[in-house]
């Protein structure tokens, strides 16, 4: 007898327990963590708040995680307002996780050597795989990420085409602190994060929630 292919269609979507909310914010961080200290040893930047504190990085004497707090404070106004206050209280906690693992890093670890294309690719797929479990469980990074998982919901924009769309205006804004050809691998980071979205998180594919 062949399998029941509607068996989990017919269940309809399951609401994850708080348990695995709580892991999948822990792997969220943990992949947004890893992907930022992979582009930061290659000197390059990213797409989303995660780019943006990278990219001040440079100019500034500050860390990312520091920077990646500072830049999120406004947005979790927008995101209670936007998401609900559930929404609000996960980013935070996320946004505060990402800030603690990022100081926590240099002490974890370090790279003596990592190619620039690979970092790019690489680093840029770990941060799109961690904004994915994140938004798959009601959380964000905070930022942009807010806004686009907000559009996606009301409006039915593809998150990962809306922050690819968004992240080409930061590697506009790049070309003023980081050489052109760093601009270009920061590009191909960017694309390989929203490409993850793209791919993986299209309106009605995922039904729990």
């Amino acid at each position: 007898m062949p399998p029941n292919t509607d068996l989990f269609t017919q269940q309809g979507p399951q609401r994850h327990s708080k348990g695995e909310d709580v892991y999948a914010m822990i792997v969220g961080v943990a992949l947004i963590v890893l992907g930022i200290v992979c582009l930061h040893a290659a000197g390059l930047v990213t797409g989303g708040v995660a780019g943006v504190a990278l990219l001040l990085s440079y100019i500034f004497p500050i860390a990312p995680g520091w920077l990646f707090t500072l830049i999120n404070l406004p947005f979790f106004l927008f995101a209670r307002a936007a998401m609900g206050p559930g929404f609000m209280i996960k980013t935070i906690i996320v946004s505060s996780g990402v800030t603690l693992l990022s100081l926590l890093a240099p002490h974890l670890l370090r790279f003596a050597f990592i190619d620039p294309l690979f970092a790019a690719l690489f680093g840029g797929t770990v941060i799109g795989m961690g904004i994915l479990s994140l938004a798959r469980h009601q959380a964000g990074v905070g930022g942009t990420g807010v806004l686009t998982l907000w559009l996606q919901k009301k409006r039915g924009w593809n998150a990962g085409r809306t922050q690819l769309g968004i992240d080409c205006c930061i590697m506009l804004v790049a070309l003023l602190a980081v050489p052109p050809t760093q601009v270009l691998l920061s590009a191909v980071s960017a694309a390989a994060m929203s490409g993850v979205l793209i791919t993986f998180h299209r309106p009605g594919r995922y039904t729990g929630y």
